[in-house]
């Protein structure tokens, strides 16, 4: 059965459509696995397209990493349309999770650095309305600075909700006991 994608058109309009909704860059591999929603894409004319997007200022390329530029948004509101409902479907269900992802990625952050006493951990989170939570730690070892920016990265919730509870826990009992 033959695809709704038919031409290098057609391509670099998905391509722009999902540049356009994705809440981050993302590399060549995620946009290639996000663009094969059809059958109709040619992964030959696929890295064409995206070449040639880069080329002509419709997608900016940062390292590895893509994102759309201010003309590939404008193109994409022009040309989306023409793209099948389908395919538009189909790109925004693929998306859902990598831009949740690519949230918590962005509003979950640690970071290691080195300083003349050992290794400074800045852990840091946000939600939607901005900083919930940032600390610095000293760690004596790059091992343990890492073991500590990863177990953050893995449980972010366990350490905010953590520190909140021994910090608005009631110590009035252990203050008055001799």
């Amino acid at each position: 059965m033959a695809g709704f994608i038919h031409d290098k058109l057609d391509i670099k309009l998905l391509v722009l459509y999902i540049m356009d909704r994705v809440a981050a860059p993302i590399d060549f591999n995620t946009l290639t696995d996000l663009s094969m929603c059809d059958s109709g894409v040619d992964y030959f004319q696929f890295a064409e397209a995206v070449s040639e997007l880069t080329e002509s200022g419709h997608l900016n390329q940062d390292g590895e990493f893509y994102a759309v530029t201010g003309k590939g948004r404008r193109t994409c509101a022009a040309g989306e349309s023409s793209l099948s409902p389908v395919i538009r479907q189909r790109c925004d269900r693929r998306l859902a999770p990598l831009n949740q992802a690519l949230k918590h990625k962005a509003q979950v952050r640690a970071q290691v650095k080195e300083q003349p006493q050992g290794f400074d951990v800045c852990l840091s989170m946000d939600d939607d309305q901005g900083n919930l939570f940032s600390m610095t730690l000293l760690s004596p070892t790059r091992e343990d600075a890492q073991r500590i920016a990863d177990g953050f990265l893995k449980h972010p919730d366990r350490v905010y909700n953590g520190l909140l509870g021994v910090l608005l826990t009631n110590d009035e009992k252990e203050c008055d006991e001799p």
